[in-house]
């Protein structure tokens, strides 16, 4: 055999060079792909193996001060389709359209979808549940989530706000604490192959979510009933636009209530109560139905801006005594006009019969604006602005709510001339909120502290631990100790001599200041439209709370004293008696009022058992509803039990029909009751029931206030210590 030729094995070097280095490229693109890219594959890898399904996380729930549910995430489900698990769309679509009431072809369209996972209803019944569930469909998902749900109703709506379909807050306290209340989500996670189909052996994860945080109000539930009561009462009555009213306990700038009518239901949050204007909305534009909502979700006391009238009055007169450029005694003369001011003349509301001599004292109870024309004279611009800033108008206070507006005031002094100057001094010309004024209102009460209102006092966990908690804060001093204690005086004689009183109180001094103000609609004031307001402070001698209410555009009489002071009575009323604050009588007041009788306890009877207990005690009683008859059990009642009033008030009683609604039902509060009282409560629903233990009821499940199916079992625990 002939030895290989030189170019042979050149040819045969070479290609044994080409196939090293190819295969020496080969290790080293392996090497790269597992040492250095490997980590970065084998992820990407598992991203497209992996499916994941959103668990949502729990939201936190809302409480009122004294532990009250208002705002609670109760259980529910969702659907989801894995498109690669089904084999017959046709069918799956059919069954799962039958099953959740949905159109046939939109359900297809959804689960044959080039997705690894698509949604298919979002919160459905119990009973859509356990039929999906019994069907047993391939490629057909039930994962648990969580629906908003707001037990009371339209109760403090425009506190309360609401939450979008994925439970993202969008108004009010859910808005303005939606990153504590929303928790952290979590995760199902498993594998599937190229095909779509779940890998088995696959080491399938569920990352549970992370409950969110519960905030606990200021607010408390029943002086808000009492408040949204009232507001009803006064907008019924007077026919108004709309009625408003904000309490705040001074000392520390809490807000007690607060209430603008009418309302709407943060479960329906576009949907409005009044069934005629939901006709009306029906053939709206989307964008001029967008208007609407946005109109219908202002909450009045923080959103809009009026002028206040003469109650701005009070704030003039503590500005002039604390500067010491008038006294209680100062006099005054009022011959019905001011006509020494360039560019205008100014009339009293009394300019037919002016009043005459008067002193300041006098000249606040006949709220005279002549007089305060001159008292804004002594006073001058630059110390009136002061003041007007030093007690909060022009800048937001802080409330934690959407939407705050910092009302209109001048921006400086130079533009204030002397007219301005004049009308600014009873109430014109200065625009403000309804929360500025009622926090101001509270900084006169309590010695002269501006205060931030406090909405939210803490934040806790599901165990009841305080994760992270609103102090009270002050902002400033706006006058002293004393001139609040010679305001307190004046706008006491408000009340029991002057203009407000209609909101006088047996055994309770009120302080206060009546205002009436013609409205501004686009730039000018609008003939025949008026605001009617009250602000008052009680007990004058310790106050408690400070009030404001508004009553917008009253048909017929418009005044404040006539609108406002009878609903600012009736609230303080019924406040100060649920605070147990006692009562001290005048001597002519014991005369008059002595006939006081304790309210007796009707709830767990039925109405015809109660209506004749509360009639020979001297009562009269109302039920405002409309499903009753002689079997009706009484569940709640207004005034409590215990509580001192006189004879012949009216007492609200709440029936058992009132918590039903087809067939759901809202849990009653059962703590403290006897295992017969709670018998015949359950019974009377008609829901079933378990009891553990003896003695008096300390826990319950589910809590009072949770809406539940009709035939739900309710857990009762008891227990015989007094704790």
């Amino acid at each position: 055999m002939a030895a290989p030729s030189n170019a042979s094995k050149k040819r045969l070097l070479f290609a044994f060079t080409i196939i090293l280095v190819i295969v020496l490229g080969l290790i080293m693109r392996l090497g790269y792909i597992q040492i250095v890219t490997g980590e970065e594959l084998k992820k990407g890898a598992l991203e497209q193996w992996t499916k994941g399904i959103d668990i949502k996380a729990k939201r936190g729930t809302i409480y009122d001060r004294n532990g009250k549910e208002l705002a609670i995430s109760v259980s529910s489900h969702t659907v989801w389709a894995s498109p690669a698990n089904i084999d017959d769309p046709d069918s799956t679509a059919k069954k799962v359209a039958e099953v959740l009431n949905m159109d046939e072809s939109v359900v297809y369209e959804k689960i044959t979808k080039k997705t690894n996972v698509e949604k298919i209803k979002q919160w459905i019944s119990m009973e859509e549940t356990k039929e999906l569930r019994r069907l047993n469909i391939p490629g057909i998902e039930i994962v648990e989530d969580n629906k908003r749900f707001y037990p009371y109703e339209d109760f403090a709506s425009y506190i309360l706000g609401f939450t979008d379909i994925d439970n993202n807050g969008l108004y009010g306290i859910e808005k303005t604490y939606d990153k504590y209340l929303s928790g952290s989500p979590g995760r199902w996670v498993k594998t599937e192959d190229a095909r779509g189909v779940q890998m088995p052996y696959d080491g399938e994860k569920v990352y549970e979510a992370e409950e969110g945080l519960n905030v606990v109000l200021t607010i408390d539930e029943t002086i808000q009933h009492f408040t949204e009561k009232i507001a009803m009462e006064t907008l019924t009555k007077t026919k108004a636009k709309n009625v408003s009213i904000v309490m705040m306990e001074p000392n520390t700038g809490d807000i007690l209530a607060m209430s603008s009518l009418p309302q709407y239901d943060p479960n329906n949050p576009r949907e409005p109560l009044d069934e005629a204007k939901k006709a009306e909305w029906e053939n709206l534009l989307q964008e001029k139905l967008q208007k609407e909502w946005y109109n219908m979700w202002r909450n009045f006391a923080i959103n809009d801006s009026y002028e206040p009238g003469s109650t701005f009055k009070s704030v003039v007169t503590a500005a002039a005594l604390e500067e010491g450029v008038v006294d209680v005694d100062t006099n005054f003369y009022c011959n019905g006009f001011v006509r020494d001011i360039p560019g205008g003349v100014i009339k009293c509301s009394r300019w037919y019969n002016p009043h005459g001599a008067q002193t300041l004292k006098e000249g606040l109870e006949n709220s005279c604006n002549v007089v305060f024309v001159n008292v804004g004279r002594k006073l001058g611009k630059e110390k009136l602005y002061e003041y007007i800033k030093a007690f909060g108008f022009g800048q937001q206070t802080g409330i934690e709510l959407t939407g705050e507006q910092g009302g209109i005031i001048p921006v400086n002094t130079d533009v204030i001339k002397e007219i301005n100057l004049a009308t600014m001094s009873f109430g014109h010309g200065i625009a403000v909120t309804p929360i500025q004024l009622v926090n101001a209102i509270s900084a006169i009460a309590n010695g002269g502290e501006l205060m931030t209102p406090r909405i939210v006092s803490k934040l806790v966990d599901n165990e009841g631990n305080v994760v992270i908690s609103n102090e009270p804060e002050v902002k400033r001093r706006a006058i002293s100790k004393s001139t609040s204690d010679t305001m307190l005086k004046l706008m006491e004689g408000v009340v029991s001599d002057g203009t407000g009183s209609n909101a006088y109180v047996p055994g309770f001094r009120v302080a206060g200041k009546t205002g009436t103000a013609q409205k501004i609609i686009d730039g000018r004031y609008a003939p025949g439209k008026y605001i009617g307001s009250f602000v008052a402070i009680a007990p004058a001698d310790d106050p408690k709370i400070a009030l404001l209410v508004i009553v917008d555009e009253p048909e017929g009489i418009y005044y404040g004293g006539s609108v406002a002071a009878p609903a600012a009575r009736d609230l303080i009323q019924e406040t100060l008696t649920y605070l147990e604050v006692e009562p001290k009588f005048t001597e002519e007041e014991k005369e008059e009022y002595e006939n006081t009788v304790v309210v007796p306890d009707v709830r767990n009877m039925n109405i015809q058992k109660a209506g004749k207990i509360l009639t020979d005690s001297g009562f009269k009683y109302t039920t405002e509803s409309y499903n009753i008859n002689e079997k009706s059990m009484i569940i709640e009642q207004f005034p409590l039990p215990g509580t001192e009033v006189t004879k012949g008030s009216i007492i609200d009683l709440y029936l058992d029909g009132d918590y039903k609604d087809e067939n759901k039902i809202i849990v009653p509060e059962l703590k403290g009751k006897s295992k017969d009282d709670v018998t015949m409560i359950l019974d009377g629903l008609g829901l079933t029931y378990e009891f553990k233990g003896e003695g008096t009821v300390t826990n319950q499940k589910p809590k009072a206030g949770i809406e539940v199916d009709i035939n739900s079992k309710i857990e009762v625990e008891f227990s015989d210590t007094e704790d």
